[in-house]
Parts: C-alpha cells; structure tokens; sequence
C-alpha cells in the first residue's frame, strides 16, 4: 500500500466512521518502532507504522486509523486529545479504535550490543551498550587509556 492509497483509505475511514472529512495528510512513517501510529498536534498529519499492515493486516490497520483519528477529531473540537479524556474513550470505543497497538515482537526484541573496554593500565573493565571516544575517555580508577576487548550482541 502506498501513500496515497492511505491518505484515501484515512479519508474513507474518517467519512464512514465520523461522519467528518480528514482534511489534512496521512503518511507511513517506517521509524515508529514501538507504536502504530502518531497525531501530531502541529499540523494535524497522521504517521501509520507500516508494519501494521504488513505484520497484524488489514483489519489492525484500519483499527489504528480510527484511534489516531480519534485524536485527530477530539483535537480539533477544541479538547485535549489525551487517553484519559473521557470524550476521547467514549468516542474511540463509539468507532471501534484499538486501545493499544499489538505488540511486534520483531521490533521490541532487539539485539543489545555488549561492549567491553579495559583499561590499559590498570585493568580496569568497563561493559557498556554504547561506544564511547577512547581518545577523550580515560578509566575513573586510575585515568589511564581505555582499550576495546570485546564487542558481541547478545539477544
């Protein structure tokens, strides 16, 4: 599915469910990780994870649609679009939204990465998830150079 047939299938969605257009744009953003979609208050877009369609189908799909246009619409009525809003949870459950976005496995279990540094001088080491500048780090113990021993992903 495309952009374009998205922004038709929110329209379609917004009018059959709402009975009020969507006048604004609605895109697939690949960088949501741990959420289906996002309203963004600025200038009222929409981003779908595209994995809820391709992983959960088109059902899912049409579920997170209707929970960000939920958003959408509670925001411009003038109300706070917040899930505790009570219009916000009498209104998503009127349409039939998803509460939650399924949870995907293959985005929430992520490899860690596992760095080991030690220091030179003394032996001091260090485990860490991230890299870190051995030119301008030096060891809390002894400030001697760190040296990286180790890198692994452990899942």
């Amino acid at each position: 599915m495309t952009d374009t047939e998205l922004q038709r299938l929110v329209e379609r969605i917004a009018l059959d469910s709402f009975h009020r257009p969507f006048r604004h744009q609605a895109y697939f953003n690949k960088r949501l990780r741990t959420t289906g979609g996002r309203y963004h208050l600025n200038d009222h877009h929409i981003d779908i994870n595209p994995l809820m369609l391709s992983d959960f189908g088109m059902d899912t799909l049409e579920g997170v649609i209707k929970h960000e246009l939920v958003h959408y619409f509670v925001h411009l009525s003038g109300e706070k679009p917040s899930h505790q809003n009570p219009h916000f949870k009498q209104l998503l459950l009127q349409v039939g939204g998803l509460r939650y976005a399924p949870f995907n496995t293959q985005t929430h279990i992520r490899s860690k990465l596992k760095l080991e540094y030690v220091c030179q001088r003394c032996g001091q080491s260090y485990i860490r998830r991230r890299h870190i500048d051995t030119k301008r780090y030096v060891c809390s113990r002894c400030q001697g150079h760190l040296m990286l021993v180790s890198e692994e992903r452990a899942i």
